[in-house]
């Protein structure tokens, strides 16, 4: 089973939305948390970028293992969530575009028996790669959905001074 086409473009381009999305804002107003117990805008960039190298871990592992098991994926356990964290905008983006870049040429390269390899995570059972590669596209759309809300309340804010 290849990748769709609809997976290969989303894995591609799905993440350039973000550009959009915070066009205008400054990274003070990234930062802005505008409900106190969960993350600014800025936040959810630094979980983007510091997800996507644990994703290109657990496909190796899947291409390299029979069936390894992962654990959800938690960013106040990860540590390069915290070193992201103090990151400017400018490098913090370019990391995820890098990295964005490294694993798609990494998946669209995989042989389909490749792809077919599974994993298995703990809450969801066994997945093959392209199964964890359409888990990954649409938990980043959930964050991408947040920004989305969390720009759009920053620039009303602007609106109403």
């Amino acid at each position: 089973m290849p990748l769709s086409q609809s997976t290969a473009t989303r894995l591609q381009h799905q993440h350039e939305l973000i550009s959009d999305l915070i066009r205008g804002l400054s990274e003070k107003q990234l930062q802005h948390r505008t409900i106190p117990d969960k993350w600014s805008a800025f936040e959810q960039l630094v979980h983007l970028t510091a997800y996507q190298p644990s994703f290109s871990s657990r496909l190796k592992a899947i291409e390299q293992e029979e069936v390894p098991v992962f654990e959800p994926y938690m960013a106040e356990k990860d540590p390069l969530f915290h070193e992201c964290l103090k990151l400017p905008l400018k490098e913090l983006l370019e990391n995820l575009h890098t990295q964005r870049f490294i694993i798609f040429n990494h998946v669209n390269a995989l042989s389909e028996q490749t792809l077919r390899r599974t994993g298995r995570h703990r809450k969801y059972g066994p997945l093959t790669i392209v199964e964890w590669t359409e888990f990954f596209l649409v938990h980043e759309a959930h964050h991408l959905y947040k920004l989305f809300q969390l720009t759009a309340e920053a620039r009303s804010l602007l609106h109403q001074s």
